[in-house]
Formats: C-alpha cells, sequence, structure tokens
C-alpha cells in the first residue's frame, strides 16, 4: 500500500554526509509507490542551489540530481528572506514553519535527518 512520505532534512550539507545520504532514501521511496515530499529546514536548501562545490559528497549528489529532476520529486522550503535562490528544474514550494509543521502531521510517515 503506497503511504504519504515526508523526507524532513535539517542538517547543513556543508557539514555532514547525511543531507546527500537523505536524498538518496527519498529517491528510492519516490521510485516505488510512495508519495514522497523532501522539506528541506535551514541550511539544507543549499542542495538544490548552484553553489553545491562545498557539499560533502558533492559527487554523489551530482549523480542524484538530474532523477530528482526527471521525477518531479517535490520539495518544501523553508519562506526566509534570506535564502539564494534554487535552481530552476527542482519543484519547490515555500511555506511557513506553521504550514510546514501542518503538511509534516498530515503524513503516513515521516523521516527526519
Amino acid at each position: 500500500m503506497a503511504k504519504n512520505i515526508a523526507v524532513v532534512i535539517q542538517e547543513d550539507p556543508r557539514n555532514t554526509h547525511r543531507p546527500v545520504e537523505a536524498l538518496r532514501i527519498a529517491l528510492g521511496l519516490v521510485a516505488g509507490s510512495h508519495q514522497t515530499t523532501v522539506i528541506l529546514l535551514g541550511e539544507a536548501f543549499r542542495l538544490l542551489t548552484e553553489d553545491i562545490d562545498d557539499i560533502i559528497d558533492v559527487d554523489i549528489l551530482e549523480k542524484y540530481l538530474p532523477s530528482i529532476t526527471q521525477l518531479k520529486i517535490p520539495f518544501i522550503l523553508q519562506s526566509t528572506a534570506d535564502q539564494p535562490k534554487v535552481r530552476g528544474e527542482f519543484q519547490v514550494e515555500h511555506k511557513t514553519d506553521e504550514n510546514i509543521g501542518v503538511f509534516v502531521r498530515s503524513m503516513d510517515s515521516t523521516l527526519v535527518f
């Protein structure tokens, strides 16, 4: 049975490999029958920007990005004014912290990294 799953990434990809690994897991969930949405909190938005050179495991990230784009994985980012623009090929929606909380609570399952 397909589930609605949220993958919440809250760690800075410049400090740990976990955000890139979380994207790999999300990609695997989408390849199955699950409706998966990735939520990027704090500095995790950097996974979708042009400037990814300082991301840990950037070589792995670069392998996943075309599949993420092709599968049209939906992303939710926090609505903050100080974020650089994410690349246009991603399915991105900005939400307030309150709306993100409501969305996460509506999911069947949530994975937090």
